[in-house]
């Protein structure tokens, strides 16, 4: 029967990068606003989507569970009538402190809203499908790329904490990153639970996140050196690590990527940490030959460890969105 609703053979095409989430500059929240951050956009790991109309909704390929779960959600959020079919070629591993399910979501809703002939609206719908409740760096890096600074989420506005600055990563610079497959940080209502139990983080301790960040991590960036702005990101790193520390066991959630978090550093990585609640830990070098020869006397460690031990560069440019011009679609009546 036709119903006078149209499927469209139109395929779209979403690539969203995975980030590291640097550390937190607020997460007491003393004013108006909490947390704030500072993360980096990576070119690998991603998520790369495709999507299309279709007669009922369907998922298949990696993460599938999760996006038969959101992308109806996803439609419903956006007012869109009809069906969809996802099929995902890739993902960003979840709950590894990566940011997966934001870039998940907003990668679903901005291949929708393409379908539909619909304007971006990374911000709002990062609000309507319930990311970015703490960070900003997520959806800000699906919009661009390199390191981002957020100045924190305005607890009376219903919107994505603002970008404040954003400068581009290096392209000679390298992150090592320290992957444990069998291991997930916190997410969800433990993640809730975690931030609850937490003690006021010291206004001293804020005062000298933001002093680091600006007066050292991002002039050191525009100088293009890597020493300065990874001793920056690691003195972060310590004191926002040491306050999560009774929630996840030590400022490492994972005592194997923190003891080779340990060893890349003595050979002679820069701002070693952890991103968000792990147990992902990274580390960085200044050149590709720098990142080879430390992976190579690390990876025995890395492998003992059960841990993967990765090279990867940073990312300068926001998700990509393909799709066939107009005049390539072809539809049927359903």
């Amino acid at each position: 029967m036709d119903t006078g609703m149209m499927v469209t053979e139109q395929v779209v095409r979403v690539r969203a990068p995975a980030r590291l989430h640097l550390g937190f500059l607020d997460p007491g929240g003393r004013g108006a606003r909490r947390f704030g951050g500072i993360g980096l956009a990576l070119d690998a790991p991603a998520t790369s989507l495709t999507l299309r109309r279709a007669p009922a909704f369907s998922a298949e390929g990696a993460e599938r569970a999760r996006l038969a779960r959101l992308l109806p959600e996803a439609a419903a959020a956006l007012g869109l009538p009809g069906a969809f079919a996802v099929h995902a070629s890739e993902a960003i591993p979840a709950h590894a402190g990566l940011g997966s399910g934001t870039q998940l979501a907003l990668a679903l809703a901005a291949g929708l809203r393409t379908l539909a002939g619909l304007p971006l609206d990374v911000g709002g719908d990062a609000v309507r499908l319930g990311r970015g409740a703490r960070s900003g760096v997520g959806a800000a890096f699906f919009t661009g790329g390199g390191v981002v600074v957020d100045g924190g989420r305005n607890e009376g506005r219903d919107r994505p904490a603002p970008v404040v600055a954003q400068l581009p990563f290096p392209e000679a610079w390298r992150v090592l990153l320290i992957l444990q497959p069998s291991a997930a940080g916190f997410h969800g209502a433990d993640e809730l639970a975690a931030f609850a139990a937490l003690p006021p983080f010291p206004r001293e301790a804020t005062a000298e996140n933001c002093r680091l960040v600006l007066m050292q991590a991002l002039p050191a960036l525009a100088e293009r050196d890597v020493a300065g702005f990874g001793d920056a990101v690691e003195t972060i790193q310590t004191a926002v690590g040491t306050h999560f520390a009774p929630a996840q066991g030590g400022v490492f959630a994972s005592p194997a990527v923190a003891r080779l978090a340990a060893r890349l550093k003595s050979l002679g990585a820069r701002g070693v940490g952890q991103s968000s609640w792990g147990p992902t830990g990274f580390a960085f070098a200044g050149s590709e030959a720098e990142a080879a020869r430390i992976v190579e006397a690390a990876g025995g460690q890395a492998r003992d460890e059960g841990l993967v031990l990765a090279v990867a560069r940073g990312r300068n440019e926001g998700a990509t969105i393909e799709a066939p011009p107009a005049g390539a679609r072809l539809a049927r009546a359903v």
